[in-house]
């Protein structure tokens, strides 16, 4: 019986994708932890320190497919320990070869490894989808790089800028976590087969070489010193996967007001069926966006939580490490779900032109003050100019009067400008400065970079 919502056959997907969930099932991290055991017992058998032939035994028969889950955990339960039921079981899979399963390693060993594999199938999964998305933010860019639009602070509209432009911001700053993501890589895939307290003193005096020995085996970087006592190469994942979080969460948040039914400049994918709400047939919500953003902040949370696990006592403890076994799997399972979800929105979003160009004019030309006061400072002074459209403003604003109209009125107003001197000022599409240069130059960037393919 499922029990916390990642799992609900209801509503799960909407928290995490089946893939990653997947990943950080007990069925794999039991699978993993088998795999270090067998890669263990082959790097000891290369190097002789354990028979070769009890080595080749384990390899053979060891199968994590045929292990009862079941069993184990009742096991688990009475010796309240989470690994010696597994090895018990190996063990008896093995025969007389098992007597030298786990040789020389500690519990945490296998568990740390075991699960820096799960979080290197989880880290595939993710670059795979940050790339999946950042192509389409491209795309997107691409398409809408002249599309006018309002450009909004403080909530409030303030000057003219593109679709494509907005979008271009994020691709940047996906650009940059893909960057982030690909230096982290190396130091979070570190495997650790140290023994008790990271000394190898049960292995002899090999154990840099067993340790070496197995973690080439699964395809994994050796640390320099063992890490069970310092947890920050999790803690580091769990910054970056934030920020990805972070930006994916602004992104939704972002869409969600543009799709507020009084801006309505944009709107997510809707397919026939959908509905909005059990009691007003009419409603067209943004469930898409709301569940984009949603999911932030419990990334956020379970990243502080990862944070916490840095504080460890003396040399090992278990207090700090079962923060990371709660809160690993739900960054990623999370972010898993943030990033499925936002590509699917990328690509189906409508995007209401006709709108976004009503809603640059809705202020009467208003939003081109600044405009208006550049070019007028150039025959009154930059300072003066700003005194006159600001008094111009205010009253256009305050007595719902046309703004050209309130410009002509002014008695500094400069007789000498035309009417399609003025015009042209007042229309939003002359002032979009290099917005839709920076678009090609973001995509550019991108490309050379690498992370990015070039599309056509």
């Amino acid at each position: 019986m499922a029990s916390h919502i990642i799992d609900f056959l209801l509503i799960g997907n909407n928290f995490g994708t089946p893939e990653m969930r997947g990943v950080w099932s007990e069925q794999n991290r039991l699978k993993q932890q088998v795999q270090v055991e067998v890669a263990l017992a082959q790097a000891e058998g290369e190097l002789g320190v354990i028979p070769a032939e009890a080595a080749r035994a384990i390899v053979e028969r060891a199968d994590p497919t045929l292990l009862d889950i079941d069993e184990i955990a009742q096991q688990g339960a009475q010796m309240k320990h989470s690994l010696m039921p597994t090895l018990i079981a190996l063990q008896k899979q093995c025969g007389e070869a098992g007597e030298f399963i786990h040789y020389g390693a500690t519990t945490q060993d296998i568990v740390d490894t075991a699960t820096v594999l799960q979080l290197r199938d989880a880290f595939a999964i993710i670059q795979r989808d940050a790339v999946a998305l950042a192509q389409e933010l491209a795309g997107v860019a691409r398409r809408y790089q002249h599309t006018p639009m309002t450009g909004r602070t403080h909530g409030m509209q303030a000057l003219p800028t593109t679709f494509g432009f907005k979008v271009a911001v994020w691709l940047d700053e996906f650009v940059r976590h893909l960057t982030r993501l690909s230096e982290i890589k190396p130091r979070t895939l570190t495997g650790n087969i140290n023994g008790a307290i990271s000394t190898y003193a049960s292995f002899g005096p090999q154990g840099p070489e067993v340790e070496k020995r197995t973690l080439d085996i699964l395809g994994l970087a050796t640390p320099t010193i063992g890490w069970q006592s310092a947890r920050d190469r999790f803690s580091e994942f769990a910054s970056v996967a934030a920020l990805i979080s972070g930006t994916l969460g602004k992104i939704g948040n972002e869409l969600y007001n543009l799709m507020r039914s009084e801006i309505n400049e944009i709107e997510e994918p809707f397919s026939a069926g959908k509905i909005g709400s059990t009691t007003m047939p009419h409603k067209r919500n943004p469930a898409a966006l709301e569940g984009l953003a949603s999911l932030t902040a419990p990334v956020l949370k379970s990243a502080a939580l990862i944070y916490e696990s840095m504080h460890v006592e003396h040399e090992r403890d278990a207090m700090s490490w079962r923060a990371e076994w709660i809160a690993l799997p739900e960054i990623c399972i999370y972010l898993s779900a943030q990033l499925q979800n936002a590509i699917a929105i990328m690509r189906g979003m409508t995007v209401n032109e006709a709108r976004m160009r009503q809603n640059l004019d809705m202020q009467g030309g208003l939003l081109l003050s600044e405009k208006v006061m550049f070019e007028l400072g150039k025959k009154l002074g930059k300072q003066t100019a700003h005194h006159v459209v600001y008094e111009c403003a205010m009253q256009a604003y305050e007595q719902r009067r046309d703004f050209k109209e309130t410009l002509r009125a002014h008695p500094q107003m400069d007789n000498s400008i035309s009417d399609d001197e003025l015009n042209a000022w007042l229309d939003p599409v002359n002032y979009l400065g290099s917005a839709p240069r920076k678009v090609d130059e973001v995509i550019a960037a991108a490309q050379v970079s690498g992370l990015l393919e070039r599309r056509s």
